[in-house]
């Protein structure tokens, strides 16, 4: 496991941002390499697949991890802390890359005796465009797997504890851009340009009557989040004509985001037209929910039986989103939660570290995991 570990503060030392990871890929590349992979794919910018084939018929079961790192300074005092500034893994891919990293050291010394198993490491997850662009590039039509499986590392849990739930995991959520133009005037003479300052007023309140008065339209919880407004300038003798809004919206299912999406946008629409302004919506980082399918939530309890790890049934799901949800939307998937400590800091805090003694359990899982379908 020394090797490993290794790996994996490399990797923490030398983050690289979503969609610029081509160092990082090629890390993992000359790690697995020497362990003899059936074929190598390569995927989007920066993706890597790696084959393992039997040679006989049987299922194809993929293994998922990230390879991108975060744009926050990282605050750590460890001899691997990260050498690029402002950037860090402060979430763990650098563990879940070593994870799947070992997995190939198994792979090659004991090689699936039926259909394929396939790790991929996937590009730009934080940003919800990664597994996109994997499931959009022409390789990946050879590749497309019976089960695809992916865990993800879980402060606040005990460690070695598998946390898990049927059908949705982690949440749906996209990222909305309202921008709102009016007519730019003189701050003596408000009367005649047209202000969007009442309208972003106004559509605040109402997002939160669309979250807590309207909430029966919903199967489960929603969220709207205001996370950014910026109006006007810093002219004190100028009445603003111009502004933007960010929002997040958040929802337990597909359903209730399409849902959320139409009525904000219902919002927008009557409030600009009643202020006698024009609007624009746009959309970015994108996450469907990550669900999970009943057949696979098998195969990882059964995993964590067979390797005696404690388990947690999760009563809700994850409020925070991962792009895993777009492989979900197409195959049989299987996203799990390993228990990273009680006292480990939040994921995406400047003080995170990854701890490398769960990188075992995860071998161990996804494993045994392989064991069930492909052995």
């Amino acid at each position: 496991m020394n090797d490993i570990k290794q790996l994996r503060q490399y990797l923490h030392r030398n983050p690289e941002l979503s969609g610029q990871e081509h160092h990082t890929a090629e890390k993992i590349e000359s790690f697995i390499m020497p362990l003899s992979p059936t074929q190598t794919v390569r995927l989007g910018k920066t993706g890597r697949a790696f084959v393992f084939d039997s040679g006989n018929n049987g299922k194809t079961t993929m293994i998922r991890s990230e390879l991108d790192g975060l744009p926050i300074q990282e605050i750590n005092a460890i001899d691997y802390k990260s050498e690029k500034d402002g950037i860090a893994h402060l979430c763990g891919h650098d563990g879940h890359m070593a994870i799947v990293s070992g997995l190939a050291k198994e792979l090659h010394n004991n090689p699936p005796k039926s259909g394929r198993v396939i790790l991929l490491f996937q590009p730009a997850e934080e940003t919800g465009e990664g597994a996109y662009e994997v499931l959009q590039d022409s390789n990946f039509n050879d590749l497309e797997p019976d089960y695809i499986f992916a865990l993800h590392n879980i402060p606040g849990e005990n460690k070695h504890t598998i946390l898990y739930k049927e059908n949705t995991f982690a949440s749906a959520s996209k990222g909305m851009t309202i921008r709102l133009t009016g007519k730019t005037s003189h701050a003596a003479e408000p009367e005649m340009g047209i202000s969007p300052a009442n309208a972003i007023a106004d559509i605040i309140k109402q997002f939160e009557v669309i979250r807590s008065v309207k909430s029966n339209m919903f199967s489960e919880t929603v969220l709207l989040t205001i996370v950014h407004i910026n109006l006007g300038e810093i002219a004190f003798g100028t009445s603003p004509g111009y502004a933007e809004m960010r929002a997040t919206l958040r929802a337990f299912t597909n359903r209730d985001l399409d849902i959320l999406t139409h009525e904000a946008e219902n919002v927008i629409a009557d409030i600009t037209n009643r202020e006698g302004l024009e609007h624009d919506i746009s959309y970015s980082e994108i996450f469907p929910a990550t669900t999970n399918s009943r057949e696979c939530i098998e195969y990882i309890l059964n995993a964590s039986d067979k390797n005696s790890y404690s388990t947690k049934k999760l009563n809700s799901p994850y409020k925070w989103s991962e792009d895993f949800g777009y492989f979900t939307q197409k195959y049989s998937g299987g996203f799990f939660g390993l228990g990273s400590g009680t006292t480990q800091p939040a994921l995406h805090n400047p003080d995170y570290d990854f701890p490398d003694d769960i990188i075992k359990t995860g071998i161990d899982m996804f494993k045994e995991i392989i064991n069930q379908i492909n052995y």
